[in-house]
């Protein structure tokens, strides 16, 4: 057995996992499950922005391989590839050669959205989300021009490896003083709905949702490492959307929202499929995972419209709809063998 080429296969596989996304404790226990299928005892170290690996061979001979982890998106399509690999790995138990070959033509085949698709899930989110926050049509379809922004500016940013602070709280900004101008030219007058479901997109869902997994699966460091990062992320975002209001209100004048409309349940839930289906798309969930992804948000905004009903409190009805989504999430992780991150972040 070459111990040397095994070890790098974990270390590999457990890098692309973690840029891909993929929770702590999904990557410790793959690179343990590969290794412990070859039969040599290991000891993982995984943390947002490092992965440790260490293995003891047969002889007694210690090897340990370090990967520094930098800044990663949300590909959610791609920690669905690579956990297949790892279970394929544990199954088949192929030699080297075939591993590698395997991990190689998967980073080849990987899926991704084209940028006219990508912009699509920008301007579909938001179209959805100006809804749930008190918009009518018009509101929701400059929330779409401004969701539209906000994806050109993060791929421009993006091929500029701006850093994910500055980059928030640029498009923020940028996309504040455009929905301010709109209001000050009279084409909405309800701009808190626009900018607040504009700004669903900039919203770490994947980073908040990896963190309470990690807390939750005791990895309380990567969890809090993550939890900082959301709140930087919440600041940045607070901060761009402050001085977009400051310097468009030496220009226009800033009047008060009209009062949020409430739309009945079945159109709640129409919205909140529509908005559903642009995170899956800005998550890059691909094949059947997106409709499911957006069904299971769907029917957990519909539980939660149900409990509100029957409770009337919105604690207890955070807790059933949550309740729901968890288990919706495990049980097709289960059916579709995928990951639960997808179903759980949409």
């Amino acid at each position: 057995m070459n111990y040397s080429a095994l070890l790098d296969l974990a270390t590999d596989l457990g890098y692309e996992l973690a840029m891909c996304g993929a929770e702590t404790f999904r990557i410790e226990e793959s690179i343990n499950r590969i290794l412990k299928t070859y039969d040599v005892t290991s000891e993982v170290f995984a943390i947002p922005n490092c992965l440790i690996v260490s293995i003891e061979t047969p002889e007694g001979k210690l090897m340990t391989r370090m990967r520094r982890i930098g800044y990663h998106g949300n590909d959610l399509d791609g920690v669905e590839c690579f956990n297949a690999i790892c279970r394929a790995i544990c199954n088949r138990k192929p030699s080297m050669e075939e591993a590698r070959e395997w991990l190689n033509s998967s980073n080849k085949i990987r899926r991704s959205f084209s940028v006219p698709v990508y912009l699509l899930g920008n301007v579909l989110g938001a179209f959805g989300f100006a809804f749930f926050f008190g918009g009518n049509l018009n509101d929701a379809l400059l929330a779409g021009i401004c969701g539209l922004v906000l994806g050109l500016m993060g791929r421009f940013m993006g091929t500029m490896k701006t850093n994910p602070f500055f980059k928030t709280i640029t498009s923020s900004f940028v996309m504040a003083c455009i929905a301010y101008a709109m209001a000050g030219m009279g084409l909405t007058n309800n701009v808190d709905a626009v900018i607040i479901g504009t700004l669903m997109i900039l919203v770490p869902g994947l980073l908040f949702t990896n963190a309470m997994r990690d807390i939750i699966y005791g990895d309380t460091n990567s969890g809090v490492n993550r939890i900082v990062q959301v709140l930087l992320i919440a600041m940045a975002i607070a901060l761009g959307t402050a001085a977009g209001w400051g310097v468009t209100a030496g220009i226009w004048t800033h009047t008060a929202s009209n009062p949020a409309i409430d739309y009945p349940g079945l159109m709640q839930c129409a919205v909140c499929l529509i908005g559903c289906i642009g995170f899956a798309i800005l998550f890059n969930v691909h094949s059947w995972g997106l409709p499911l992804c957006a069904i299971g948000g769907c029917c957990t905004w519909a539980v939660y419209l149900i409990a509100m009903e029957v409770t009337g409190n919105i604690y207890v009805a955070n807790f059933w709809a949550t309740a729901f989504a968890a288990t919706y999430s495990e049980v097709m992780a289960r059916i579709r063998k995928y990951p639960a991150t997808s179903y759980l972040v949409v």
